[in-house]
């Protein structure tokens, strides 16, 4: 399958997409699996992030969506919480800042009245074709971003999460198989594979999991955002299912890892890749 050639400023906006990326608005359906839950998600705007807020909220939990300043795609979301009868809280603003994350935590807490599950997804990525076009500020801003926000999040979190709450990474095909044009990302796309590795063998005491997913090559803002528009043409043509990946094929794992049926799955990182290996 190819993708019309189309371009977009960073962060991309999923309405202007061609095609609109499926999130699961017609077809996931929930079977009560994250009942009475309350969970953050970031990115939640667009892409995997909003179809995980979908699946979720049709699963039973209220949800706060941290995005950067896509106001058009999050509220659409919000609709699509709310009418699964769930509260939807929006907090839009730059993760890439450590009082803003620490802010997101507590606007969950004040307006959801609680936290069960993190799911740290929001990332900024660019395509590069040498190092040298790789600016300092650029490197500093997606790793902040990508990982400096996770542990961020995370830490604010803590003194809510209660013995059965989760926390979920969205890492990348490319934390092990980097892409050379995508440096600065693969690297933090790494980085949360381990981190997340790392946190679930220290809150494993407390009775909190912690897993990654590692995507492969998924139709989302990000790509026609950061990508040349020959890349966004044949993206995910070389995958072993010869295709792209929809968000909504994301949302059933990390409802997994988000839910009591994943009592046993800590540490894990879990491939969602189109039948590329992740090692």
């Amino acid at each position: 399958m190819s993708f019309p050639k189309q371009q977009q400023k960073p962060p991309g906006t999923q309405s202007e997409m061609n095609p609109v990326p499926d999130c699961g608005e017609e077809s996931y359906r929930g079977s009560g699996r994250l009942a009475g839950k309350r969970a953050v998600i970031t990115g939640g705007d667009s892409g995997i992030g909003r179809a995980v807020a979908i699946a979720y909220a049709r699963e039973g939990a209220d949800v706060l969506i941290a995005y950067l300043n896509e106001d058009g795609d999050a509220k659409k979301v919000a609709g699509y919480v709310e009418q699964a009868g769930r509260r939807c809280v929006l907090v839009p603003g730059d993760l890439s800042d450590p009082a803003h994350c620490r802010t997101v935590i507590d606007r969950a807490v004040d307006e959801l009245g609680g936290i069960d599950i993190l799911v740290n997804n929001a990332a900024y990525q660019m395509t590069h074709e040498s190092l040298e076009d790789i600016t300092d500020e650029e490197w500093d801003y997606t790793f902040r971003v990508n990982i400096g926000a996770y542990f961020h999040l995370a830490k604010a979190a803590l003194a809510h999460l209660k013995p059965g709450a989760a926390i979920i990474g969205s890492s990348s095909v490319n934390s092990d198989m980097p892409s050379p044009t995508l440096a600065p990302y693969a690297a933090t796309k790494a980085a949360i594979a381990n981190f997340s590795a790392s946190l679930a063998q220290l809150l494993g005491e407390k009775g909190i999991r912690v897993n990654s997913v590692a995507p492969g090559p998924i139709w989302t803002p990000l790509i026609p955002a950061t990508m040349p528009p020959e890349k966004v043409e044949s993206f995910g043509e070389n995958t072993p299912l010869g295709r792209a990946g929809q968000p909504a094929e994301l949302a059933p794992i990390y409802v997994l890892l988000a839910s009591d049926e994943g009592s046993y799955i800590s540490g894990a990182r879990v491939a969602v890749t189109g039948g590329r290996p992740v090692l």
